[in-house]
């Protein structure tokens, strides 16, 4: 049986008897730890994008799995690529244990429905150039582990995030990544620093899949939804730096093309 670290007693003791400041110097004092332990994972981020992008490149897609707080950070992934990167709705797909309604309330046993995931993703006809990640703090899921064993069976290319060494997930996982952040402020709140450390491990994949992809211009994010103010204004200001073009004339050309990308293409 793995070692369970997030489930393993917190280093701090009768926390109902700290000041709010103790409280709060503390929780920050443990979340000093996680990206020095994602740090650690780099490596291992780096071998799943150096076989995940020529996937994405063919038009596979990419699978977020989880339960609880992990399936919400793939739900959340997902949902920003669209906006941020102007990619298709279907590219990162994000499946929660108990579907939709458990974003905002918990399912009961919906993550130990072993073949869930798996059944969650024939709707999108899964392919052998589609990539799935599991998402579990604990590495025992079994809304994770069977949909990584069911994908892998399947023909798919797998990978898991998870926060205790040698966990099940990672059996069925091509590319596991182990981020060993330690106990948590409070006994087995996963929500806490392991959360933070798979958000960041997140970000990390699907920002450095669309950079590769193509998706960002120099650092600036030219394929965004146009879908408020605040972004129309941030597309108008890419352009007049790029074009030398005034405002009136950028933010014409912009609401003209939809996008920053290819006002730039029209005047090359």
């Amino acid at each position: 049986m793995s070692k369970k670290i997030t489930e393993s007693e917190s280093n701090y003791r009768d926390l109902e008897n700290m000041s709010v400041v103790e409280l709060l110097s503390n929780i920050n004092k443990e979340d000093h730890l996680v990206a020095p332990a994602v740090n650690k994972v780099i490596p291992a981020i780096n071998n799943l994008l150096e076989s995940l992008v020529p996937k994405m490149e063919l038009g596979g897609r990419l699978f977020y799995i989880g339960a609880g707080t992990s399936g919400r950070l793939g739900i959340l992934d997902a949902s920003e690529c669209p906006p941020t990167f102007g990619v298709p709705d279907d590219w990162v797909i994000g499946l929660i244990a108990g579907g939709d309604s458990a974003i905002r309330k918990a399912v009961e046993f919906a993550e130990d429905d072993y073949r869930g995931a798996w059944r969650d993703m024939q709707k999108y006809r899964p392919t052998s150039i589609d990539t799935v990640v599991g998402i579990a703090a604990s590495g025992s899921t079994p809304y994770v582990v069977g949909g990584l064993e069911d994908a892998r069976k399947n023909g798919l290319m797998t990978a898991c995030v998870c926060c205790n060494p040698g966990a099940p997930v990672t059996r069925f996982a091509d590319f596991p990544i182990e981020v060993l952040v330690g106990p948590e402020f409070v006994s087995g709140s996963t929500r806490m620093k392991s959360g933070t450390a798979q958000k960041l491990i997140l970000n990390m994949i699907s920002t450095a899949a669309m950079i590769r992809l193509g998706r960002v211009l120099d650092n600036k994010m030219v394929d965004m939804q146009l879908s408020n103010t605040k972004l129309v204004e941030r597309g108008v200001r890419m352009i007049t730096e790029k074009l030398n073009l005034s405002q009136d004339i950028a933010k014409e050309l912009l609401l003209k093309h939809g996008s920053v990308r290819k006002v730039l293409d029209k005047r090359k």
